[in-house]
Order: structure tokens, then C-alpha cells, then sequence
């Protein structure tokens, strides 16, 4: 019969391995979730620069129906954040507004916002979107490729794996709304005449 400690000791490094593989099989259902999960983190991460938005640009001060009227993101079509968005936003304020997020169907329902969020899946009607919002200070954010040049404000690029920004300083100026230059350093910029 093997002595006491010795027996422990097998007992313990038998435990250690079936500690280690289950470790091992929880690391692997972990990475085949992130595998599979992009689209999630892509929009987790546009829902922060919607959210950081807020700080870095410049609304006139009749953007708001009354003192206490809220900070509107708005979303118009199919909603590729999920709840994601409404959690970015929850008991979040920007100078005394708080943050509401608004769903619309249709580019003709669009109501009072101060960001509207237009995705991909609403490149045939960026056109209409962006006619319905002309003389209102509504920042236009998209991820449809090349959408500032048709003129989207903010383009969030997916490149590599990273989101960049491409602006179009002359669609925020056109109605009335001033993007910081700690937003602009970062950013692509189109339609500058040659500020930065």
C-alpha cells in the first residue's frame, strides 16, 4: 500500500488535470463563440461612438424642443444594434438631456433627433434619408461605404478589424452643427476646405 502523502499527492495531480481540462474545454467554447460573434463587437462598438458623439459636436441651441427635452439617437430602418444601444445610453445625460433612443420604420417618419444612425441595410434609401433631414441639425452617422460623398456626415468604416471614421465637415456645417477638432484629428476628412 502506497504511503499517505504519496496517495494526496496522485489525488491532487489528478484533480489539477481534470481542473486543467475542463479549463481547456471552457477557453474553447469561448473562442468559438468570439469566432462567430463579430457583428456583435462591430455594433458594440458603433453604439459607443453614437453615445461619444454627443460630446464632440456642436448643436445650435434650438436643436432642443425645451430645456428638458432629451438627447435623441435615432435609428431609421432595420436596427442592427439590438439592445445593445439602449444599454450604451441608460442613465446617461449630455448637458442636462437625458439620452433616448428612437426607432423609425421609414425615413418619412423621422421626428425630433439629434443623431440619426443609417445602416447599411438602408443604402438604397440613404438618398431619401438625407433629403427628409436637409435644414435640420441632425448629425447623420452610416456605415454604407462611400456615403460621404453622397452627403453623410460621419462614416464609420469597418477596416482590418477597426473602426475608422471618415467626416464630412461641409454636411455638418450646412446644418449648423460644429464637430470638435479632438473628433476630426482621427478622422478621414472630407469636404474641409482646407481646415482641420
Amino acid at each position: 500500500m502506497a504511503p499517505k502523502n504519496l496517495r494526496v499527492s496522485a489525488c491532487g495531480t489528478a484533480l489539477r488535470r481534470l481542473w486543467w481540462r475542463a479549463a481547456c474545454a471552457l477557453v474553447a467554447s469561448l473562442c468559438s463563440i468570439a469566432v462567430s460573434a463579430p457583428p456583435a463587437a462591430e455594433y458594440q462598438v458603433k453604439a459607443a461612438y453614437l453615445f461619444n458623439f454627443g460630446q464632440f459636436v456642436e448643436w445650435p441651441t434650438q436643436a432642443y424642443d425645451a430645456p428638458d427635452a432629451p438627447f435623441v439617437i435615432g435609428v431609421v430602418g432595420d436596427d442592427p444594434f439590438g439592445k445593445v444601444l439602449d444599454d450604451v445610453v441608460a442613465g446617461e445625460s449630455l448637458g442636462g438631456h437625458a439620452f433616448v433612443i428612437r426607432r423609425f420604420r421609414n425615413p418619412k417618419d423621422i421626428s425630433a433627433c439629434h443623431i440619426l444612425f443609417i445602416g447599411r441595410n438602408e443604402a438604397a434609401r440613404l438618398d431619401e434619408t438625407l433629403q427628409v433631414l436637409k435644414g435640420r441639425s441632425v448629425l447623420t452617422v452610416t456605415d454604407i461605404a462611400g456615403a460621404e460623398n453622397r452627403g453623410a456626415m460621419i462614416v464609420l468604416v469597418n477596416d482590418r478589424n477597426r473602426i475608422r471614421m471618415r467626416i464630412n465637415v461641409a454636411a455638418a456645417k450646412s446644418s449648423n452643427l460644429a464637430i470638435s477638432s479632438k473628433l476630426l484629428r482621427p478622422a478621414e476628412v472630407v469636404g474641409n476646405e482646407g481646415e482641420r
